[in-house]
């Protein structure tokens, strides 16, 4: 029977599940498949094991298995929570058990769903449990609390005897993994239906499904802002915190988006499924299924070097922190434009707007009438971003109550600290710029047009520029005016942009005041950025630097 597979959202195609009908050669595993870091079945590659036909709890694989490995004790994995095996330690205990009391609570368990056997009676089938099984499991229900997970048939990483080293002879390693060094190979025994919880492992996990069948729902390491981490430094930082059937949105918000980039596999006796490290997955199995799993290191973590670690975490925490700031202000953007969709980009009467001048004296001339002609160059449009920035200025200086020029010596005592408010939102930010008008000017703006309205206020209106840039610029402005200094750049020659700095600065009574300015405004919301990645990625909450 074929695997079935279903995809739960959109994923993208170079991170969709492959099918292969036939097993593949080593060299294309290890070239085409490995390499990749995407799961792949592999319909009916364990079929020839002598397991396979062996095993079968429905044809007297309960008897081979009694009769193989009985005599074995286990380490079974015990949980309150079942039929949900979580992996937290706190979550579940490893008791002894011998092998052969779980086969026989097994058997119990076979012979009541038996359709066929409706004449047995429950006194009778209890009359079918040995002594030493009822010691172990006092009660059915306790029966299904236990779960044969991760029982070690070969173990390279210790020392200690595997417990079902004797079931090695009916398995063999398929082909196609090669030479693959194992770390350990492993026995997986459920007697009625069970789920263990959504985690990923730190190695790569060929999982074969020996009898029965399972269904296995699968998301790339990308997606782990969405399964919410357990923090890196606890005892289950590889599992998630979320329920992904019953998600708290109130608390875990961002797993309303979890499904969109998962995908759902069926894998059915005979059948295997690559799962790559770090891929997180859920698996659901079917009653009295028993599966192997083979565990290799990628060839990525064999080659690492220990010495380079602290350089290699730095590179990847740098990378994400880039790509969550441009992940927030495209979702800022977003919410931006959403929320000024109806509102007019000009304002009704751009020729009459009350400003500033260069002498600090607050009167009624019309920007369109300035003698050096700057303000003549500007169109509508950047009359009103013009407008718009001196406005804020002007406002802040009103909710101060002094209706007064700006100048150096009043722009300290402004009211407004959009830096102590930004330390206050929480780490779902993706809405920054909706609350920022000053970003929102600076990200609505063309970078050249920006400088050009910049050297306006520059020549006419420079306490305000000064109050703007050193008292109202917010962490989000900060990192949006370096981005279009930026772009400035890569449009003006060398020339132009000495000069244009020179100029922007001249007006500053601290030059260097006014760079900490905006660079410590910049390092607050790349700040911003690494908590994100923290919480999103790793499960660690932080403060905000001193």
């Amino acid at each position: 029977m074929e695997a079935e597979a279903k995809e739960e959202g959109r994923v993208e195609q170079a991170l969709q599940v492959r099918q292969f009908e036939n097993p593949p050669s080593a060299e294309d595993f290890s070239t085409e498949i490995e390499p990749t870091n995407v799961p792949a079945v592999f319909h009916g590659a364990v079929k020839d094991w002598k397991a396979f036909s062996k095993w079968n709890p429905f044809n007297g694989g309960l008897d081979y298995l009694e009769e193989k490995a009985g005599s074995a004790v286990v380490e079974a994995m015990h949980s309150k929570s079942a039929p949900v095996f979580f992996g937290d330690l706190r979550s579940h205990e490893r008791v002894a058990i011998p092998f052969s009391a779980f086969i026989a609570s097994c058997k119990l368990y076979l012979h009541k769903v038996d359709v066929v056997s409706t004449s047995t009676t429950v006194t009778e089938e209890s009359s079918l449990e040995p002594s030493y099984s009822k010691e172990v499991f006092s009660t059915s229900d306790t029966s299904d609390q236990f779960y044969i997970a991760q029982v070690p048939i070969l173990n390279t990483e210790s020392k200690e005897r595997c417990q079902l080293e004797i079931l090695r002879e009916d398995i063999q390693m398929p082909l196609f993994i090669g030479m693959k060094t194992l770390a350990s190979v492993n026995f997986w025994m459920n007697r009625t239906r069970s789920r263990s919880s959504n985690h990923y492992d730190p190695h790569h996990n060929l999982l074969c499904v020996v009898a029965g069948s399972k269904e296995v729902v699968l998301w790339p390491p990308s997606a782990c802002p969405f399964l919410y981490p357990m923090p890196i430094y606890g005892e289950a930082s590889n599992h998630s915190a979320v329920d992904i059937e019953n998600p708290n949105l109130s608390f875990h918000v961002r797993a309303k988006h979890s499904k969109q980039y998962s995908q759902t596999i069926v894998l059915h006796s005979g059948d295997a499924l690559f799962i790559p490290e770090g891929w997180f997955h859920q698996v659901d199995s079917d009653e009295l299924t028993i599966a192997v799993n083979f565990w290799w290191k990628s060839n990525l973590m064999s080659r690492m070097l220990e010495h380079m670690d602290g350089y290699y975490l730095r590179r990847i925490l740098s990378r994400l922190v880039d790509k969550e700031m441009d992940q927030i202000l495209h979702n800022s953007m977003v919410c931006n434009f959403k929320g000024r969709e109806n509102h007019a980009v000009t304002h009704e009467d751009s020729e009459g707007i009350h400003v500033f001048d260069s002498n600090h004296q607050r009167e009624g001339s019309k920007v369109n009438r300035d003698k050096h002609g700057l303000l003549q160059q500007l169109e509508p449009h950047a009359l009103h971003l013009l407008y718009e920035l001196l406005s804020l200025v002007h406002d802040a200086v009103k909710v101060s109550g002094q209706d007064q020029a700006v100048d150096s010596n009043y722009s300290k005592d402004l009211s407004v600290n959009p830096r102590a408010e930004y330390n206050q939102i929480t780490t779902d930010s993706s809405c920054l710029m909706e609350h920022d008008p000053v970003a929102n000017i600076f990200w609505a703006v063309e970078p050249l047009l920006l400088q050009r309205i910049l050297l306006v206020m520059v020549n006419h209106f420079p306490r305000t520029l000064e109050a703007l840039i050193l008292h109202m610029l917010s962490p989000t402005a900060a990192e949006v005016l370096t981005r279009k200094f930026d772009e400035m750049d890569q449009l003006s020659t060398k020339e132009q942009q000495d000069e244009f700095y020179q100029l922007f600065y001249s007006i500053f009574d601290d030059q260097y005041a006014a760079m900490d300015s905006i660079l410590n405004g910049k390092e607050l919301f790349n700040f911003q950025a690494f908590r994100n990645v923290l919480d999103q990625y790793l499960g660690v909450s932080t403060n905000k630097p001193k």
